[in-house]
Parts: C-alpha cells; sequence; structure tokens
C-alpha cells in the first residue's frame, strides 16, 4: 500500500490496554494503532494497565507494535491512590493514574532511547507519570484529548450523594486547573471534533488538530436491521458516567412514554459493566439487560432501532457511529450526534426530550420503510465519511504538524 507519510518511530502511551474492546475509546485506540501499523509506522506503546496482559490482549496487539510494555496500575482502593487523592493537588482521575514511579522510570529510559519521531499521549489525566521527563528532555508531544474533561463533570459528580458535592466542587476546581496547565504543555493538542478542537484551543492555547472517531466499515456492510422486532438497542460502556445517565434517563422519563404509544417495543441493553442493580430497580420483563456482547453485528442485525439519549460527554459517540455504519435507524440527542455532521431525518432523528425521543422511535417502529430509508443513508454517510483510514490521515496530519510546531518552537 502507499504510505502518506513516511514511516515514523512513534512511542505511543495510553492509561488502559485498548483490547478488548470494551469501549469506545478503547475501539478508537485499536484501530487506529492498527491502521497505523498497516502503514508502515514503527510503534512503541507504553501502557499503564489496571487488567492484565493476557495472551489474548498480547495476540491481537504485539502483531501491531515493535514494543508492547505494560505496567500494571495501582488497584483504586491502595492507600497510596486513595491518600494522593484525597490530598494531591492534581484531580482525582489524574491521580488514580498518576504517582506511578515505575512507569515513570520506563518512560524515562525509553526517551533516552531512541531519537522518537512522535510522543503521543493520550488523555491529560494519563499524563502525571511522564511530565517531568518530557519537560526535562525538551520533547515534544502530542496531547490526544478524547472530550474536554472538564465538561464531564456534571455526570460524573451528579451521582455523588449530597454530603460530597464539597468535594465534588474541589475535584471539579482541580480538574479545570490540570487541564489548563497539561494542555499549554503540548506542543499540539488533538480533539476529537472541531467543537472540542477549538475549546481544548482556547484552554491551553496551543496549536490544535482534530483526528475524528472512525468505524471499521467493512465489519458492519453485512448488517441488516430486523425492522419487525421491535427491539431498540443502545450500547455503552458502564463505567463511563454519560452512559449511566442515558440509560436511567431513557428508563425513568422515555420508556414510560415509549410503552404507552407501543406496548410491544422491547429495550435492549448491552455493554461492558452493567450494572446488577438496575435489573432491580427497573423488572420489567420487556427490558433484555444483555451486558456485554463479543458481537455487536449480531445484536444490531436483531434489533429495529438504536436510541442514544445521552446528555453529556462531548466528542464523538462511537457507539452511534457504529449504528450508522449497521444501516440501524437512529434516534438521539443532538449530544450523541455530536461531530457526526448527521442531518434531522436524513440519515438520523433528533430528539433531546423525552416526549420528542419516545414518539420518534415509535414512529420509526411503525413505520419499517422509513426507518430503512434512514439507516441505508446513515450507512451510505458514514462510508464516505468516517473509516478509519480517514481517520488514520488525519493522524498522520497531526503528526506532522507536530513535528512542524517543534522545529518552529526550536527555531
Amino acid at each position: 500500500m502507499s504510505f502518506t507519510q513516511s514511516p515514523r518511530r512513534i512511542l505511543w502511551t495510553m492509561p488502559y490496554l485498548p483490547w478488548p474492546i470494551t469501549s469506545g475509546g478503547k475501539a478508537r485506540q485499536y484501530h487506529l494503532l492498527r491502521c497505523m501499523a498497516e502503514r508502515g509506522h514503527r510503534i512503541t506503546l507504553l501502557v499503564q494497565s489496571r487488567t492484565p496482559l493476557d495472551a489474548d490482549v498480547r495476540a491481537a496487539l504485539q502483531p501491531l507494535v515493535e514494543e508492547l510494555i505494560v505496567l500494571p496500575r495501582r488497584p483504586l482502593r491502595h492507600p497510596l491512590t486513595l491518600w494522593r487523592a484525597a490530598t494531591s493537588r492534581l484531580p482525582l482521575l489524574t491521580s488514580v493514574n498518576g504517582f506511578a514511579p515505575a512507569l515513570t522510570a520506563r518512560f524515562e529510559a525509553l526517551l533516552q532511547s531512541h531519537p522518537w519521531d512522535v510522543v503521543q499521549i493520550e488523555h491529560s489525566y494519563g499524563l502525571q507519570p511522564f511530565l517531568a521527563a518530557l519537560r526535562r528532555h525538551r520533547q515534544p508531544f502530542l496531547l490526544v484529548e478524547h472530550n474536554v474533561e472538564s465538561e464531564l463533570g456534571a455526570a460524573t459528580y451528579g451521582k455523588w450523594p449530597l454530603w460530597a458535592r464539597p468535594l465534588a466542587w474541589f475535584d471539579q476546581w482541580r480538574a479545570r486547573r490540570w487541564e489548563r496547565e497539561t494542555l499549554a504543555q503540548a506542543a499540539v493538542v488533538v480533539g476529537v471534533t472541531e467543537a472540542d478542537a477549538r475549546k481544548l484551543a482556547a484552554i491551553g492555547g496551543r496549536p490544535t488538530c482534530v483526528v475524528s472517531n472512525g468505524v471499521d466499515t467493512r465489519g458492519f456492510a453485512a448488517v441488516q436491521p430486523d425492522a419487525a422486532s421491535q427491539r431498540v438497542l443502545f450500547v455503552g460502556n458502564y463505567e463511563y458516567a454519560p452512559n449511566l445517565d442515558a440509560v436511567e434517563w431513557a428508563l425513568d422519563a422515555v420508556w414510560p412514554r415509549l410503552w404507552a404509544l407501543n406496548p410491544q417495543a422491547r429495550f435492549v441493553v448491552c455493554g461492558h459493566a452493567l450494572p446488577e442493580a438496575w435489573r432491580q430497580r427497573w423488572p420489567d420483563a420487556r427490558i433484555d439487560w444483555r451486558g456485554y456482547v463479543p458481537s455487536l453485528p449480531e445484536v444490531q442485525s436483531q434489533s429495529a432501532v438504536f436510541m442514544a439519549p445521552l446528555r453529556s460527554g462531548g466528542g464523538s459517540k462511537l457507539k452511534v457511529l457504529e449504528a450508522l455504519a449497521a444501516g440501524l435507524p437512529v434516534v438521539s440527542t443532538r449530544e450523541g450526534l455530536s461531530g457526526l455532521d448527521v442531518q434531522d431525518g436524513v440519515q438520523a432523528r433528533v430528539a433531546d426530550s423525552a416526549e420528542a425521543m419516545a414518539q420518534a422511535v415509535a414512529e420509526l417502529l411503525a413505520e419499517p420503510q422509513r426507518a430503512q430509508a434512514l439507516g441505508l443513508a446513515a450507512r451510505a454517510h458514514v462510508g464516505r465519511r468516517f473509516d478509519w483510514a480517514a481517520a488514520a490521515d488525519q493522524l498522520e496530519a497531526a503528526h506532522a504538524a507536530l513535528r512542524a510546531q517543534a522545529g518552529k518552537e526550536r527555531a
């Protein structure tokens, strides 16, 4: 194949293993890693992970990289983690992923071992172990943000009890301060959408690029939604607060209205870390609690509509992209469709209130031909705009911008 760029030597850090794919973030990391490896780039992947590197993970990742280094992350309830979370100037998530001497030492050794064409750090909350070494070596780096982290607080902290709200406000203040500090240190900052990139540029004052989320369009090409099934699908990683909020809002506010319009409709809830308490809170037999599913196309083929009742999160939503690529008619909030350049009524239905979402889903369940036309238009749109190869082109352009910015600052 022809390369967009000559092959680069890349040091790429992540605060979690990108396999197995149990979240949108992991899907993004894995597929970009795969595409960059296919283009001949020489990648050293340095990961701090709470889950071990087992044989299956090694088999998935080892062929993509020149060197795979995985170090364990302290448990969340480790005394040092709790102490740092309570006393550090850093926000909670950064404290959990930071203060890792072994990771810092390994990163320092890697900086000394090679002249790197690109150093790419995923997430500002994963930067703390590397920041001192980057400064000491005057190493320019690319910082990739999947969201504007300071905007995620409402969904996360809204679950805290009232007595803990002052701690939540304090942590939000720490998060905003850390975000300003870290974004200002990067040579180039990457956002997932144009809107996110503008916000990140305003916070850190650094050059920004966009690397969109993508989808493996070939993997979803054979999906044929089942219009007669009356099944409405949602998929999410429930360690991520916006997905928790989405399901809870849907079941409290949307589904009572939808069942009043269509009592036969069923809600299929899939994804990693499904809370067991939900089964007791909503015991309706029309809810199918699937949890993690190894084959998403299989469950998509059993569904009639994809519902995305997302009210926060930022970035662009891989779960929604995958549903569009599968030809599933999608009903979503504007937040759920952010960054996807979808037109209401052409590639998806937009519904920001519970009443509008229930009505839109009911109409698509009752009008299968209309639903099919929406799904076919969505699949064509994603195929044109959001294949992972296009995202890899954007990442290579961000690497070129990093090298240009580093040369400018040295001069």
